[in-house]
């Protein structure tokens, strides 16, 4: 299934209250990476736009003046949506304004799979910030040109924060792939892998240590892992 990362930016923080998108990007990744397909739309809201928010994406009314409204753009918008998982951080905001949106010109409401990397982050590291910035800094994604919010750029860096809270996955992949690489020897014979081992510092193991005891509270005792470790399945 397709994967893309969307994120939106607004006039305030409730539609209910009649408040509207003025950016909405999306990404799409290409299996696991970034790819070049991409839409990214600037929005006249009609209507002015909360202090409070214009502080935190620097986006004024008479900038915006000249742009699409969300009815022009919504046709093309569905259309890159269409089939797509969609990655969100924090997703009831965001679904929340698009589909009040969609309402608004009369059309049904977004009906994607959803991924919430906020939800994700909160159980990776919970009792943690996980904000995209403390998100970007825990992954090492450099974000210092992010001095304001703008849905195209936070689309960017949570793609790549995404891709750092799955790498797990991906490793799983990678062995499943050598795996299966073994038992389709096209010649019948056994396959010899050379593998060289970096074993654990001491400072690893205890990070190893403190992030399982992490997840072991997150999932209350349903740490997978841990238990191995206890039955001296794992090391």
């Amino acid at each position: 299934m397709r994967q893309i990362v969307l994120d939106t930016e607004t006039t305030g923080l409730d539609p209910k209250q009649g408040h509207r998108i003025i950016e909405v990007a999306a990404i799409e990744l290409d299996g696991r990476k970034v790819s070049e397909r991409t839409f990214h739309r600037y929005l006249n809201p009609e209507r002015e736009i909360d202090e409070g928010a214009a502080a935190v994406h620097g986006l004024t009314l008479d900038r915006l003046l000249d742009e699409a409204k969300f009815a022009e753009i919504a046709p093309a918008l569905l259309e890159f949506l269409d089939g797509a998982e969609l990655i969100i951080h924090n997703a009831p905001f965001d679904l929340g304004f698009l589909n009040s949106e969609l309402e608004r010109i009369g059309l049904p409401a977004l009906n994607n799979p959803v991924i919430d990397t906020l939800k994700v982050a909160k159980e990776l590291h919970p009792g943690k910030k996980n904000n995209l910035n403390a998100l970007c800094d825990r992954y090492q994604i450099n974000n210092s040109h992010r001095t304001l919010h703008g849905a195209l750029l936070d689309t960017e860096l949570l793609a790549e924060v995404y891709l750092g809270m799955t790498r797990g996955q991906e490793s799983l992949l990678a062995e499943i792939d050598v795996a299966q690489a073994v038992d389709h020897d096209p010649q019948g014979g056994r396959i010899e892998l050379t593998v060289r081992v970096q074993e654990a510092g001491a400072d690893e193991l205890a990070q190893h240590e403190e992030q399982l005891n992490e997840i072991d509270k997150a999932s209350k005792g349903a740490c997978v892992w841990k238990q191995l470790l206890l039955n001296g399945l794992a090391r």
